[in-house]
Order: C-alpha cells, then structure tokens, then sequence
C-alpha cells in the first residue's frame, strides 16, 4: 500500500511559478513510476508529466518546456516544478504512483492561475 500526499498548490498570477510536491509512504517508492495528472471543470483528467524509477521523464505537449518534474528517492517525494503558468493550467493535480497493476493516488491540490 502506497499513500501519497501532495502540496504546494494555491493562487497565483500568469506568468509565476508554484512547486507541488508529493510525499509517498512505503519502502519501494523508488522502484515506482511517479507521476502528475490534472483534471480541469468538465475536463477528464489528463497527464501533466511522469517520471521513471531511473529519471525517465514524459511531459504532455502542453507543459513541455515549462514545467519540469523529479523525484528525490531518499526522502519518496516527487515535485513538479511548474513555471510560466498560464489560465488554462488551472486545475486539481493528483500525484500518482504506478508499479504493474497497483496504481494509487493522492486527493489533489487545486492551482489556480489568475489571468
């Protein structure tokens, strides 16, 4: 069982940056694939970036360039680094872990970038 914990959400004006972080329970986060998704009102939920347990990284085209996600094993947090927001990256970001079929998420922090 993995339980993930995210932060660092809030408000914040086009053009700044915000840094969430995830924190994970459990002796094999590293051996997990990590990774953020965001769901927007009446949108589904889409992924932002994930991160392999060897640094492999994968970023939605939209992101690309802006945001920058890593994973830090020794203390089993993941952060995305989310710079040159815009309006349209406001959403709830999950954290997510993923290892064969054991998948698990966090409850969201909201984003939310003023215009």
């Amino acid at each position: 069982q993995v339980q993930l914990v995210e932060s660092g959400g809030g408000l914040v004006q086009a053009g700044g940056s915000l840094r969430l972080s995830c924190a994970a329970s459990g002796s094999i986060f590293s051996t997990y694939v990590m990774g953020w998704y965001r769901q927007a009102p009446g949108k589904q939920r889409e992924l932002v970036a994930d991160i392999t347990s060897g640094g492999t990284t994968n970023y939605a085209d939209s992101v690309r360039g802006r945001f920058t996600i890593s994973r830090d094993n020794a203390k089993n947090t993941v952060y995305l680094q989310m710079n040159s927001l815009k309006a349209e990256d406001t959403a709830v970001y999950y954290c997510n872990a993923h290892l064969s079929l054991h998948i698990y998420w966090g409850q969201g922090t909201q984003v939310t970038v003023s215009s």
